[in-house]
């Protein structure tokens, strides 16, 4: 250290770290703004792939239904189980993509993890600095 920072009053080191320590906490709020904005189009991303899996649900059971009707009506291996085949399949992909979409929006998957993070090893630094 050098003798003008020995010399400085305590009110100047008090003032200091308040302003410090206010644009820590602007710095930490624009930071968790930013990953609260990140989780929200995750949190969008994954409503979409559930919307996408539900719709592939709602037409594999059409199509399904449709199969089944044509099954019977026919009693033979004809068109019908080609219908259902595709039904299957479809249904397949549909719960693929809600179970994808679904693990997205799980509340751990939401949380900003960063700025958390970030807040406890500013909070060790003040206090350190208060010592």
């Amino acid at each position: 250290m050098n003798d003008t920072q020995d010399n400085r009053g305590l009110t100047t080191l008090i003032s200091d770290l308040a302003q410090q320590t206010t644009t820590l906490l602007q710095t930490e709020a624009r930071l968790l703004r930013t990953e609260l904005s990140e989780k929200m189009s995750e949190a969008a991303t994954a409503a979409v792939g559930v919307l996408a899996g539900a719709i592939c649900l709602l037409a594999a059971l059409m199509i399904l239904l449709q199969a089944l009707v044509i099954a019977l009506a026919n009693a033979g291996l004809g068109a019908g189980w080609s219908s259902l085949l595709v039904g299957i399949v479809v249904a397949v992909i549909g719960a693929i993509l809600l179970r994808t979409g679904s693990s997205g929006l799980q509340p751990s998957q939401l949380t900003p993890d960063r700025t958390q993070d970030q807040v406890r090893r500013d909070a060790g630094l003040v206090k350190e600095q208060l010592k």
